[in-house]
C-alpha cells in the first residue's frame, strides 16, 4: 500500500505547521501535531488531555493498521505520554485523530500548539481465524507465565 487518504480538518497543516512527515529519511513514525485552538494549554502533573491533530486519515484497507505512538524526548524529558500508552486507528475509522496526553511528572507542561506531540506509524495487520482445539502440542515453556526465564 503506498497512499494513505488524508483529510486536512485545520487550515494550518500545511501553512504555519507541517503536515505531518518523516523527520529523517529513516524515520518509522510521522510527527503529529497539536491544533489546539487556545495558544497552548497547561497541562498540570497527573491529568490527562485530548488533544485534535487537525487531520483525518482513512486507510481502507483491513490488512493495515495505524499506531500512535508517544515521542521518545517528550516522556523522557518531560513525563508527557499517551494518556491510553498507545493508540490504534482501525482501517476503516474516518474521524480526526485524537491524541491523549498523560502528564506522568510532577511537573506542569505547556503544549504549544503546533508543536509535535506523537507518531503515527503504519503497520500490516494478520486478521487470523481461530481453530478450536482440545489440546495443544507440547513445548518446553507450555503454561509458564510471568518471569519464567529469570532475570539473567
Amino acid at each position: 500500500m503506498k497512499y494513505i487518504k488524508i483529510k486536512i480538518l485545520d487550515s494550518r497543516l500545511g501553512t504555519e505547521y507541517s503536515l505531518p512527515n518523516y523527520a529523517t529519511r529513516g524515520s518509522s513514525g510521522l510527527d503529529l501535531r497539536a491544533c489546539i485552538q487556545k495558544n497552548s494549554i497547561d497541562l498540570l502533573s497527573n491529568q490527562t488531555v485530548l488533544i485534535p491533530t487537525g487531520l483525518a486519515i482513512y486507510i481502507d484497507n483491513s490488512y493495515v493498521t495505524a499506531i500512535i505512538l508517544p515521542r521518545s524526548g517528550l516522556g523522557h524529558n518531560y513525563g508527557i505520554v499517551l494518556g491510553n500508552l498507545i493508540g490504534l486507528i482501525d482501517s476503516d475509522y474516518q474521524g480526526q485523530i485524537m491524541v491523549s496526553l498523560w502528564n506522568r511528572s510532577d511537573k506542569c507542561f505547556t503544549i504549544h500548539a503546533g508543536i509535535r506531540i506523537a507518531q503515527l506509524v503504519f503497520v500490516p495487520i494478520l486478521r487470523p481465524e481461530f481453530k478450536i482445539v482440545k489440546k495443544f502440542a507440547s513445548t518446553s515453556r507450555k503454561e509458564k507465565g510471568f518471569g519464567h526465564s529469570g532475570m539473567k
